[in-house]
């Protein structure tokens, strides 16, 4: 394995972390003193994180091309679909205008983000649910999937349990 290919699995892997460890604290936040405190500061290491994924994946795959990084993601939905479609490349542009949006909102006003509509959590909950879900899951393998899946597992355990909370 190329060090490109390591620090891109590896920044990857810690967006997801810092994601799923965020939603666990949100989930059971009325169980764990500090948890919206400490789920912010994952929330934030978590998008950082993905942002690098995103520079090292231009840096070491695509040559800091639009077009190989279209070209690339269609070879690979290909490859695990056998759709040669290379779109979902701004489904990933999507998630870091959305991350960051929601990093920066929840900085700058703690109390309008957690007034929030619960309509706009669970849309934006879902969508990177979805992203990282296919992303872990349907288009990685060994380690990565596994733990994708048990992730999605202890997720599914902490949402049935803490349901009758709200989320965010």
């Amino acid at each position: 394995m190329s060090s490109g290919e390591v620090v891109t699995k590896l920044t990857a892997s810690l967006a997801s972390l810092g994601y799923v460890v965020t939603l666990c604290l949100l989930l059971a936040r009325h169980r764990i003193a500090g948890a919206v405190v400490i789920a912010r500061i994952c929330w934030t290491a978590g998008c950082v994180a993905m942002c690098l994924h995103v520079a090292a994946a231009f840096h070491f795959y695509h040559a800091w091309s639009h077009a190989l990084a279209v070209e690339h993601t269609a070879a690979e939905t290909a490859a695990v679909v056998g759709w040669n479609w290379g779109g979902g490349v701004w489904f990933n542009y999507l998630v870091l205008v959305l991350w960051l949006g929601d990093v920066c909102w929840w900085w700058t006003d703690p109390a309008g983000h957690q007034r929030r509509r619960n309509w706009i959590t669970i849309a934006l909950q879902s969508y990177l649910a979805f992203i990282f879900f296919n992303a872990i899951v349907v288009f990685e393998s060994g380690y990565l999937r596994i733990a994708g899946l048990a992730a999605t597992a202890v997720l599914l355990a902490i949402w049935w349990t803490c349901r009758t909370k709200p989320v965010g």
